[in-house]
Protein backbone atom coordinates (compact mmCIF):
# COMPACT_ATOMS: atom_id res chain seq x y z
CA UNK A 1 0.00 0.00 0.00
CA UNK A 2 1.35 3.40 -1.00
CA UNK A 3 0.87 7.47 0.44
CA UNK A 4 -1.15 8.25 3.82
CA UNK A 5 -1.51 5.31 6.22
CA UNK A 6 -5.51 4.16 6.62
CA UNK A 7 -7.45 4.91 9.78
CA UNK A 8 -9.64 3.02 10.27
CA UNK A 9 -13.11 3.65 11.44
CA UNK A 10 -14.28 1.83 14.44
CA UNK A 11 -17.68 -0.01 14.72
CA UNK A 12 -19.91 -2.87 16.22
CA UNK A 13 -21.68 -4.81 13.52
CA UNK A 14 -24.73 -7.25 13.59
CA UNK A 15 -23.74 -10.26 11.43
CA UNK A 16 -27.02 -12.21 12.61
CA UNK A 17 -28.82 -13.61 9.74
CA UNK A 18 -26.15 -12.34 7.39
CA UNK A 19 -24.06 -14.62 4.85
CA UNK A 20 -20.54 -14.60 5.96
CA UNK A 21 -18.22 -16.39 4.12
CA UNK A 22 -14.40 -18.07 5.19
CA UNK A 23 -11.74 -18.75 2.69
CA UNK A 24 -9.44 -21.49 4.25
CA UNK A 25 -9.84 -24.28 6.61
CA UNK A 26 -7.03 -24.71 8.83
CA UNK A 27 -6.87 -22.93 12.89
CA UNK A 28 -6.53 -18.96 11.98
CA UNK A 29 -10.16 -20.20 9.52
CA UNK A 30 -11.03 -21.90 12.40
CA UNK A 31 -11.26 -18.83 15.16
CA UNK A 32 -12.40 -16.70 12.43
CA UNK A 33 -15.73 -18.68 11.41
CA UNK A 34 -16.06 -19.55 15.14
CA UNK A 35 -16.26 -16.16 16.13
CA UNK A 36 -18.78 -15.57 12.89
CA UNK A 37 -21.11 -18.22 14.12
CA UNK A 38 -21.30 -17.57 18.15
CA UNK A 39 -22.81 -13.80 16.31
CA UNK A 40 -25.97 -15.54 14.62
CA UNK A 41 -24.07 -15.51 11.01
CA UNK A 42 -24.78 -17.14 8.36
CA UNK A 43 -21.49 -18.88 7.79
CA UNK A 44 -20.35 -20.60 4.55
CA UNK A 45 -16.20 -21.76 4.35
CA UNK A 46 -14.31 -23.03 1.31
CA UNK A 47 -11.65 -24.86 1.64
CA UNK A 48 -10.36 -28.39 0.34
CA UNK A 49 -9.26 -29.76 4.26
CA UNK A 50 -10.47 -28.56 7.28
CA UNK A 51 -9.43 -28.60 11.30
CA UNK A 52 -11.61 -31.26 13.29
CA UNK A 53 -13.80 -28.73 15.01
CA UNK A 54 -14.58 -27.10 11.72
CA UNK A 55 -15.77 -30.03 10.39
CA UNK A 56 -17.88 -31.02 13.40
CA UNK A 57 -19.10 -27.52 12.82
CA UNK A 58 -20.19 -28.21 9.76
CA UNK A 59 -21.93 -31.73 10.62
CA UNK A 60 -24.10 -30.07 13.51
CA UNK A 61 -25.28 -27.75 11.08
CA UNK A 62 -23.72 -24.68 12.19
CA UNK A 63 -21.89 -23.65 9.13
CA UNK A 64 -21.90 -24.77 5.68
CA UNK A 65 -18.99 -26.41 4.41
CA UNK A 66 -17.70 -26.44 0.65
CA UNK A 67 -14.77 -29.00 0.33
CA UNK A 68 -13.32 -27.19 -2.55
CA UNK A 69 -11.05 -24.28 -3.52
CA UNK A 70 -13.05 -21.05 -3.23
CA UNK A 71 -15.06 -20.35 -6.56
CA UNK A 72 -16.12 -16.44 -7.81
CA UNK A 73 -19.56 -17.65 -7.45
CA UNK A 74 -18.91 -18.31 -3.58
CA UNK A 75 -18.35 -14.50 -3.52
CA UNK A 76 -21.44 -12.80 -4.91
CA UNK A 77 -23.61 -12.30 -1.86
CA UNK A 78 -21.46 -12.39 0.54
CA UNK A 79 -22.21 -9.31 3.34
CA UNK A 80 -18.40 -9.87 4.47
CA UNK A 81 -15.13 -12.37 3.31
CA UNK A 82 -12.36 -13.91 5.57
CA UNK A 83 -9.46 -15.07 4.01
CA UNK A 84 -7.03 -17.77 5.89
CA UNK A 85 -5.55 -19.44 3.19
CA UNK A 86 -1.92 -20.82 3.43
CA UNK A 87 -1.60 -19.50 0.05
CA UNK A 88 -0.56 -15.73 0.33
CA UNK A 89 -1.12 -15.08 -3.47
CA UNK A 90 -4.79 -16.58 -3.15
CA UNK A 91 -5.01 -14.61 -0.29
CA UNK A 92 -4.32 -11.90 -2.02
CA UNK A 93 -6.66 -12.98 -5.27
CA UNK A 94 -9.33 -13.46 -3.26
CA UNK A 95 -9.51 -10.06 -1.38
CA UNK A 96 -8.85 -8.71 -4.63
CA UNK A 97 -12.11 -9.86 -6.18
CA UNK A 98 -13.73 -8.49 -3.04
CA UNK A 99 -12.30 -5.38 -2.92
CA UNK A 100 -13.95 -4.42 -6.73
CA UNK A 101 -17.13 -5.45 -6.05
CA UNK A 102 -17.07 -3.00 -3.28
CA UNK A 103 -17.38 -6.07 -0.16
CA UNK A 104 -16.09 -6.10 2.87
CA UNK A 105 -12.69 -8.30 3.53
CA UNK A 106 -10.39 -9.18 6.20
CA UNK A 107 -7.32 -11.01 5.19
CA UNK A 108 -5.13 -12.66 7.77
CA UNK A 109 -1.72 -11.33 8.46
CA UNK A 110 -2.34 -8.90 5.61
CA UNK A 111 -3.72 -5.79 6.86
CA UNK A 112 -2.81 -4.15 3.64
CA UNK A 113 -5.46 -6.16 1.68
CA UNK A 114 -7.92 -5.76 4.02
CA UNK A 115 -10.54 -3.44 4.12
CA UNK A 116 -11.98 -3.84 7.47
CA UNK A 117 -9.80 -5.28 10.67
CA UNK A 118 -10.45 -7.88 13.39
CA UNK A 119 -9.78 -6.47 16.83
CA UNK A 120 -8.60 -8.55 19.82
CA UNK A 121 -11.50 -8.68 21.86
CA UNK A 122 -12.17 -9.29 25.73
CA UNK A 123 -16.24 -10.32 26.31
CA UNK A 124 -18.35 -10.01 29.88
CA UNK A 125 -21.37 -10.61 28.50
CA UNK A 126 -23.00 -7.85 26.17
CA UNK A 127 -19.68 -5.77 27.09
CA UNK A 128 -17.06 -6.17 24.63
CA UNK A 129 -14.26 -4.54 24.39
CA UNK A 130 -12.20 -4.03 21.12
CA UNK A 131 -8.44 -3.61 20.85
CA UNK A 132 -6.62 -2.49 17.77
CA UNK A 133 -3.51 -1.39 16.30
CA UNK A 134 -4.43 -1.16 12.68
CA UNK A 135 -2.51 -4.34 12.25
CA UNK A 136 1.15 -2.68 13.54
CA UNK A 137 1.11 -5.56 16.04
CA UNK A 138 -0.88 -8.25 16.83
CA UNK A 139 1.17 -9.50 19.52
CA UNK A 140 0.82 -6.08 21.24
CA UNK A 141 -3.27 -6.42 21.21
CA UNK A 142 -2.93 -9.57 22.41
CA UNK A 143 -0.49 -8.25 25.58
CA UNK A 144 -3.09 -5.59 26.21
CA UNK A 145 -6.26 -7.74 25.91
CA UNK A 146 -4.89 -10.53 28.38
CA UNK A 147 -4.25 -7.67 30.38
CA UNK A 148 -7.44 -6.47 30.64
CA UNK A 149 -9.17 -9.87 31.15
CA UNK A 150 -7.01 -9.67 34.27
CA UNK A 151 -9.03 -6.21 35.10
CA UNK A 152 -12.33 -6.92 33.68
CA UNK A 153 -13.53 -9.86 35.85
CA UNK A 154 -16.82 -11.50 35.09
CA UNK A 155 -18.73 -9.44 37.71
CA UNK A 156 -18.79 -6.31 35.15
CA UNK A 157 -21.32 -8.59 33.16
CA UNK A 158 -23.95 -8.56 36.00
CA UNK A 159 -23.25 -5.03 36.81
CA UNK A 160 -24.13 -4.11 33.36
CA UNK A 161 -27.33 -6.33 33.56
CA UNK A 162 -28.38 -3.73 35.85
CA UNK A 163 -27.22 -0.88 34.67
CA UNK A 164 -29.63 -1.51 31.81
CA UNK A 165 -32.44 -2.45 33.98
CA UNK A 166 -32.11 0.76 35.56
CA UNK A 167 -31.98 2.92 32.19
CA UNK A 168 -35.56 0.86 31.54
CA UNK A 169 -36.59 2.41 34.77
CA UNK A 170 -35.51 5.75 34.08
CA UNK A 171 -36.62 6.11 30.82
CA UNK A 172 -40.07 5.53 32.35
CA UNK A 173 -39.93 7.51 34.95
CA UNK A 174 -37.66 11.36 34.20
CA UNK A 175 -38.67 12.92 30.78
CA UNK A 176 -35.77 14.96 30.66
CA UNK A 177 -32.95 13.16 28.60
CA UNK A 178 -30.10 15.07 30.27
CA UNK A 179 -31.48 14.71 33.30
CA UNK A 180 -31.50 10.75 32.29
CA UNK A 181 -27.75 10.95 31.58
CA UNK A 182 -26.89 12.45 34.66
CA UNK A 183 -28.43 9.46 36.62
CA UNK A 184 -26.40 7.25 34.34
CA UNK A 185 -23.13 9.04 35.59
CA UNK A 186 -24.01 8.79 39.04
CA UNK A 187 -25.03 5.30 38.78
CA UNK A 188 -21.80 3.99 37.43
CA UNK A 189 -19.68 6.43 39.59
CA UNK A 190 -21.34 5.00 42.65
CA UNK A 191 -20.98 2.16 45.22
CA UNK A 192 -23.70 0.43 42.87
CA UNK A 193 -20.69 -1.83 41.29
CA UNK A 194 -19.15 -2.83 44.46
CA UNK A 195 -22.95 -4.45 45.68
CA UNK A 196 -23.20 -6.19 42.44
CA UNK A 197 -19.58 -7.81 42.61
CA UNK A 198 -20.28 -8.57 46.14
CA UNK A 199 -23.49 -10.72 45.01
CA UNK A 200 -25.69 -8.83 47.14
CA UNK A 201 -29.19 -8.32 45.23
CA UNK A 202 -30.88 -6.59 48.56
CA UNK A 203 -28.13 -3.69 48.32
CA UNK A 204 -28.65 -3.51 44.86
CA UNK A 205 -32.05 -3.34 45.18
CA UNK A 206 -31.61 -0.49 47.35
CA UNK A 207 -28.90 1.54 45.24
CA UNK A 208 -31.34 1.81 42.43
CA UNK A 209 -34.26 2.66 44.39
CA UNK A 210 -32.14 5.61 46.21
CA UNK A 211 -30.44 7.02 42.51
CA UNK A 212 -33.99 7.05 41.32
CA UNK A 213 -35.81 9.04 44.01
CA UNK A 214 -32.96 11.55 44.41
CA UNK A 215 -33.38 12.13 40.39
CA UNK A 216 -35.88 14.95 38.96
CA UNK A 217 -39.19 13.56 37.93
CA UNK A 218 -40.84 15.56 35.33
CA UNK A 219 -43.22 12.92 33.80
CA UNK A 220 -43.03 9.33 31.90
CA UNK A 221 -41.05 10.33 28.89
CA UNK A 222 -39.33 8.05 26.12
Amino acid sequence: MSGARRKFYPMMVDVAGRRCLVVGGGRVAERKALSLVECGAQVELSSPTTTARLAALATAGRLRLRRRPVRPSDLRGAFLVVVATDDAQVNREVAGAVRRAGGLVNVADDPDACTFLVPSVVRRGDLTIAISTAGGSPALAKKLRQRLEQTIGPEYEAFLGVLRALRERARQAIADPEERQALYRRAVDSDLFEHVARGDPVAVAARIEDLLQAAPRAGAGA
